[in-house]
């Protein structure tokens, strides 16, 4: 026969810290391996790429003026590394700053297209007729405006990188589940807090997704931009290299220019698995970035 006392469960051990030191290292240790799990095969390929470009250059098949030589491209780099810094810095600012501005814009207007009707009207084939516009066309007519400066730079990449933050942002919006609005509208919610609780935390996996997008497109816009009027940027630095066929430097500038597009994918990646950590692709790692098969 049991008593009271049996049945009175003994509270739950408070863990000590060297316990809690101890979980927070096993954490660390399997995002760690999750990490490299997820950029080995990358690395592989990247580096059978550039074994086939030693190789290649190597034997000599094509002239050094078209395809350097790997190590003639890192020595370019680490003996201009100062200059390359600084126009790196310079693309880098105008994609940062191109791509927040499109991500606010753009969430703002998908917003009022999917709770206007009149706006959704007005707006989305304008956005739509805008996205088929070739930026390359408009770059002349912002410098024109603008002037040289950063500003038609920053302008380009906002237009580039808008349009899938919005395609994106609206498809999320409106895929929030008819029963949860239902039952949120039951419960007497206003509609601030159906959309603070309910739609856009609902619409962040197809946001995250536009936005990965989005932010690799900005660095296209700002170095389009640097193409037609600059003197500073990689997009300067390209023109450069091509019209005096230096092709070390050119394929260097290529890389920086890569480097800044994937690591800014990777930002945003980082910011998706802290943000939507309960949604499906994160709990099996099926992500872009993250796969594990």
């Amino acid at each position: 026969m049991t008593t009271a006392q049996d049945d009175i469960k003994a509270p739950a051990a408070v863990p000590t810290a060297p316990e809690r030191t101890g979980r927070r290292g096993a954490r660390f240790g399997n995002q760690l391996a999750a990490f490299g799990s997820a950029v080995w095969r990358p690395l592989i390929v990247l580096a059978v790429i550039g074994l086939v470009w030693w190789f290649v250059t190597a034997r000599e098949m094509v002239e050094r003026y078209l395809v350097p030589t790997p190590g003639s491209v890192f020595e370019v780099m680490w003996d201009e590394r100062s200059m390359l810094a600084e126009h790196t810095y310079v693309t880098l600012y105008e994609t940062v700053i191109g791509f927040l501005l499109a991500a606010l814009i753009g969430i703002a207007s998908a917003v009022l297209i999917v709770y206007s009707k009149t706006a959704e009207r007005s707006l989305y084939p304008i956005i739509l007729f805008a996205q088929v516009i070739p930026k390359i066309a408009i770059a002349p007519i912002l410098i024109v405006w603008f002037g040289t400066g950063l500003s038609p730079k920053i302008i380009l990449a906002v237009l580039i990188a808008f349009f899938p933050v919005v395609v994106s942002g609206v498809a999320g919006l409106r895929d929030t589940d008819p029963e949860l609005l239902d039952l949120s509208a039951t419960m007497g919610a206003s509609r601030w807090s159906v959309f603070v609780k309910v739609r856009f935390p609902g619409a962040l996996p197809q946001l995250m997704a536009g936005l990965k997008v989005a932010v690799t497109l900005a660095v296209v816009g700002a170095v389009v931009g640097e193409f037609v009027g600059a003197s500073e940027g990689l997009g300067y630095i390209l023109l450069l290299a091509s019209g005096n066929l230096n092709s070390a430097l050119l394929f260097a500038d290529l890389i920086l220019m890569s480097a800044i597009g994937v690591v800014l994918f990777v930002v945003i990646e980082v910011a998706e698995s802290l943000l939507i950590p309960w949604h499906a692709s994160r709990r099996e790692g099926s992500s872009v970035t993250m796969a594990t098969t």
